[in-house]
């Protein structure tokens, strides 16, 4: 008998190691198959979601400009040509590392009004009216992206602001083109607008792939702010038709919030991965806790002899994505109201403590894990760019509407849309918002409160110099997302454009499922996943991430990989 369990054991030990090289050897057969270039560059890059934004970059930084100049002018190029997320009504968050190695980040996220209240979005019963938080004036947070450009210029800029927004008013005035997932995407929501807004738009007009869309109200109001500055935006002629257009649609939002609004620099969470140091975002986003935590969780695990996407990696990056989002739904959200243990969530006493009940011969039920114990104590259709300069300078900026198109709500006299970040909040402590993320206490709403967030714009040194820079849209995936996109590079040896085209999975704690891009991983694998306890989710499931980035090879030169999921593109010089 004992001799028959030892040629079992050794039979299954065998079976696993096939299986990890099968998939191993098929994964980069897709690999190969599907390989682009990355884009190589000598001195400067940007990339974004759509080549007019990832040009007039480009542009700014051949004038003279440095990084911070090139993110105003990306920034407000994608408010233009790539409305589904780039935005001036909306907010976003900053990573940045000067050429002399000075790091920081900027919280330009959108904030609760004055007059909301941590019940608004419940009915008579007290049950969560998830329609009021996602679309229509209600959900609309106190935009902050104009504050924040205006607050990297001012610390950080060289040209002046016109001679910044000068080609981006040009591109709102001759138009952009409309790509073939642009136009799908119009069609799809066209009803949506016109519900929403109950009147005719630029976005209700019928498109199709090579069309020019022309905005002349937002080429107008781009020009008023060139001109008046910020205050145009938060006190001027803009603001006060913004506050009477939302307050028209049953919106809550005054200039009173306005005036208060404040762009907030923040420390941003910077953790070690071997011989990498990362530098991401802080709360009020989750990303920069979650990604330390996750990556301290795996650094023990051989995950480059795994090989990339075998099911033993897959099972070492779930079981540690659980953990995190876990602790995410209870210890994270506005640092200016709360207090929360950065230090003690990304310790190494606490993680190791987090991983113990971890086990490769069966998952790790979400109902029976919970937030960890500390003594004493997000639409998809966000967007990302990033840019390095010619003189070193390097950002990730993560920005957004929140939903595709934010709250749906579009000001014809303005010429852009406005978020509906107030679903990002918990309305109701233990229901999901619209991507299935359980909130909390910490992240209920309270007026002038910034929502929780995933955004994860990231800055990665190696052996103490600039290596890479990166995020993604995607919502709740953005964290797993930039995750994977760093160990495609470090722990499995893929140029930049490999490392954001790979197949990507993702969990979230709740609701307890691997979220599978589709046709992308060997069924045997799903079905050894099976085998273990996990639930899988692949024919529904849709990875929302974008990844744009950027990293620096051995000689210099820049690399460039712009998600081929999207529009997105890769210019250098």
């Amino acid at each position: 008998m004992k001799k028959l369990i030892i040629l079992l054991l050794t039979i299954l030990i065998f079976s696993c190691k096939q299986e990890n090289k099968k998939i191993a050897v098929e994964q980069n057969l897709t690999l190969e198959k599907d390989k682009k270039e990355s884009v190589i560059v000598d001195s400067a890059m940007v990339v974004s979601a759509k080549e007019e934004a990832s040009k007039i970059g480009i542009q700014i930084l051949k004038k003279g400009g440095n990084a911070f100049d090139a993110m105003v002018a990306t920034e407000l190029a994608l408010a233009v040509s790539f409305p589904v997320a780039g935005n001036i009504a909306g907010g976003g968050f900053m990573i940045y590392r000067t050429k002399e190695g000075e790091i920081g980040a900027l919280d330009y996220r959108e904030k609760a009004p004055i007059r909301s209240s941590r019940n608004m979005y419940l009915d008579e019963n007290g049950d969560f009216t998830s329609n009021k938080s996602k679309v229509g004036a209600l959900a609309v947070g106190v935009p902050g992206t104009i504050a924040g450009i205006f607050a990297v210029h001012k610390k950080l800029g060289s040209l002046p602001i016109e001679q910044i927004i000068a080609p981006v008013i040009a591109l709102a005035v001759n138009g952009y083109l409309v790509t073939e997932q642009q136009a799908k995407r119009i069609t799809y929501f066209k009803e949506s607008f016109l519900k929403t807004n109950n009147s005719e738009s630029l976005y209700t007009k019928e498109y199709k792939t090579g069309d020019t869309i022309k905005n002349i109200a937002l080429a107008n109001t781009l020009k008023r702010i060139s001109e008046n500055g910020r205050s145009e935006f938060y006190q001027g002629e803009t603001g006060k038709a913004m506050v009477h257009f939302l307050q028209s649609k049953n919106g809550i939002i005054t200039m009173d919030d306005l005036n208060a609004y404040e762009a907030e620099w923040r420390t941003p969470i910077v953790f070690s991965y071997k011989d990498l140091r990362i530098i991401s975002m802080s709360p009020p986003s989750s990303g920069g806790i979650c990604l330390a935590q996750i990556l301290k969780f795996i650094e023990p695990y051989p995950i480059k002899s795994y090989g990339h996407n075998s099911t033993k990696t897959i099972q070492v990056l779930t079981e540690a994505e659980r953990r995190a989002y876990a602790d995410r739904s209870f210890f994270l959200g506005d640092p200016d109201f709360i207090d929360i243990p950065v230090d003690e969530l990304i310790s190494d006493r606490y993680l190791k403590v987090r991983m113990d009940n971890f086990s490769f011969d069966k998952a790790t039920s979400s109902d029976s894990l919970s937030y960890g114990m500390i003594p004493g104590f997000e639409s998809d259709e966000t967007t990302h760019y990033s840019i390095v300069d010619n003189f070193g300078n390097a950002i990730a900026v993560t920005t957004t509407l929140n939903a595709a198109y934010g709250s749906k709500l579009y000001s014809n006299k303005l010429g852009f849309f406005f978020n509906n970040e107030m679903d990002d909040f918990s309305s109701k402590p233990g229901e999901p918002n619209m991507y299935g993320l359980i909130g909390g206490k910490a992240n209920a709403i309270e007026p002038q409160k910034r929502m929780l967030s995933s955004m994860t714009p990231t800055i990665v040194e190696k052996n103490g110099t600039f290596w890479m820079t990166l995020g993604t849209p995607g919502g709740s995936t953005i964290i797993t997302s930039v995750l994977q996109t760093i160990l495609n590079v470090y722990e499995f040896d893929m140029n930049m454009q490999q490392a954001v085209d790979a197949p990507r999975f993702h969990h979230q704690w709740l609701p307890d499922i691997i979220r599978f891009e589709p046709n992308s991983f060997p069924k045997d694998s799903l079905n050894y996943l099976r085998t273990k306890g996990y639930q899988v989710m692949e024919n529904n499931s849709i990875i929302l991430g974008k990844v744009d980035g950027i990293r620096i090879l051995p000689d210099g030169k820049l690399e460039g990989g712009a998600d081929h999921r999207g529009d997105d593109t890769a210019i250098g010089y």
